[in-house]
């Protein structure tokens, strides 16, 4: 029987609240600090694009300007809600940041924003904040792998949906909240969360990661103030299990919560391309091809991409006509990375996305669905794995499966890559010398006293 005291949402208040940082082991807090550099990088690029210029218009024309909470790449200051806005739509505008195959989920651009906001106007240490985005990012992947991707399946964005647990409890943690007041905390962020699938390709996916920041972090201050939300927000008849998970729920990883860390398995995939992850691995898949055998794009004749059903459900755009569809086609991702030998920022452009020189290829790629994705554990292994097969006019043909992309968690970027697609996000928007400066401040995180001058370069 669920009562208040075993609710869901209540083990889960209980645990992160009672989390000490000398109880996390040393590789999770580096985990959750590459984290929190990859999605600060993503976010100052972010920044300079079209809804991120959105986002600051209306975040300096709406939200209220406060003295603490700085947004990244900037000396401004606003309330601790905006700067969550912001900086969370501006973390998932180039759909740059890291994933977690524990619910199919962007957890950093969510949590991240929402924990520093909220460090920075506690003025949390350093240490306290590497240590609230672990607990919320451990709540929010517990949930997603308890859901076992029903709620994905259905249409949900699972960000959307999810993401307030993680930044709601990080905002808990940061605000030093009993658990009962995490409990109503999470309560009023469950009830009151929601995210379509339809918002791919489109400013609604950006701006959602921030609204799901800022709405976490509101949930944590209310309930500071005293406001109360249902225990039971995910078991009861109208919660979460029975609305958007369709009756399902698996509660073994709620038992396995600080035993098993979700940061290191599944772990936590940092991309190496500003597109959906689910091209990620067919691309790999094709550069090793065509670097091994030494062809051009004008000797391929086709290519077939053989891949998991959610991967043709995510990638629907066969020939997209913004930067916000690119990230959503294989085929425009397949063709730049063959085309140009990687995928980098500068091949978001619309002059290059609206432009004929990559139609040839593209008219010559093809994606579906074969029988070895009838196989369950294979779909486990490799939620986004594929098997690509290119075909050359003269004749040879060429294939390779690649189960998971460089940057996953099974095979991780170096730290030098790391710092690199720091750099290259970073430095474009506010130079060298500041980006330098910026990491140097966030590779010392846990040695950082006071949050309010962690973005001061």
């Amino acid at each position: 029987m669920i009562t208040e005291s075993n609710t869901v949402i209540r083990k889960l208040a209980d645990w992160a609240m009672s989390l000490d940082h000398t109880n996390v082991p040393t590789s999770v807090r580096r985990c959750a600090q590459n984290c929190l550099i990859d999605t600060v990088g993503v976010a100052i690029a972010g920044s300079v694009t079209n809804v991120g210029q959105i986002a600051l218009r209306f975040t300096e024309e709406n939200r209220c300007r406060g003295e603490h909470s700085t947004p990244f790449g900037s000396n401004s200051r606003l309330s601790a809600p905006a700067a969550a806005f912001l900086n969370g739509t501006n973390a998932h505008a180039l759909d740059f940041d890291d994933n977690c195959y524990a619910g199919f989920v962007h957890g950093s651009a969510v949590i991240v924003p929402a924990a520093v906001a909220m460090g920075q106007k506690v003025n949390a240490s350093g240490e306290d904040l590497i240590t609230a985005i672990i607990v919320g990012a451990e709540c929010e992947y517990t949930i997603g792998a308890a859901s076992k991707n029903f709620l994905y399946d259905q249409g949900w964005w699972t960000t959307g949906v999810l993401g307030s647990i993680g930044a709601c409890i990080a905002s808990a943690k940061l605000l030093q909240l009993t658990p009962l007041e995490t409990s109503y905390a999470l309560g009023l962020a469950i009830s009151g969360t929601g995210g379509m699938k339809s918002c791919f390709g489109t400013d609604a996916k950006a701006l959602m990661a921030g609204k799901t920041a800022e709405w976490g972090l509101v949930c944590a201050s209310l309930a500071q103030q005293g406001a109360h939300g249902p225990e039971d927000a995910i078991e009861t008849k109208n919660g979460f299990i029975h609305l958007f998970n369709a009756g399902q729920f698996d509660y073994e990883p709620l038992e396995q919560i600080g035993k098993n860390w979700l940061l290191q398995k599944p772990g936590v995939d940092i991309k190496r391309f500003p597109v959906c992850l689910s091209s990620h691995a067919a691309i790999d898949a094709a550069l090793q091809i065509m670097n091994d055998n030494g062809f051009l794009c004008t000797d391929i004749e086709n290519i077939y991409c053989d891949v998991p059903p959610i991967i043709i459900k995510n990638l629907i755009y066969e020939r997209p006509d913004s930067a916000q569809q690119a990230q959503f086609s294989m085929h425009y991702s397949m063709a730049v990375s063959l085309s140009f030998g990687h995928f980098d920022l500068e091949h978001l452009d619309l002059s290059l996305i609206q432009g004929k020189s990559l139609l040839p290829l593209m008219s010559r790629i093809t994606m579906g669905t074969g029988p070895i994705w009838n196989d369950l554990q294979l779909l486990k292994s490799a939620p986004e794995g594929a098997h690509v097969t290119i075909k050359l006019v003269n004749g040879h043909s060429y294939e390779m499966f690649k189960a998971s992309a460089r940057g996953s968690s099974l095979y991780p970027l170096s730290t030098d890559e790391v710092d690199n697609k720091f750099f290259s996000c970073t430095a474009p928007v506010m130079g060298q010398v500041q980006a330098e400066t910026l990491l140097e401040n966030f590779k010392k995180i846990d040695q950082k006293k006071s949050l309010r001058t962690l973005l001061n370069t």
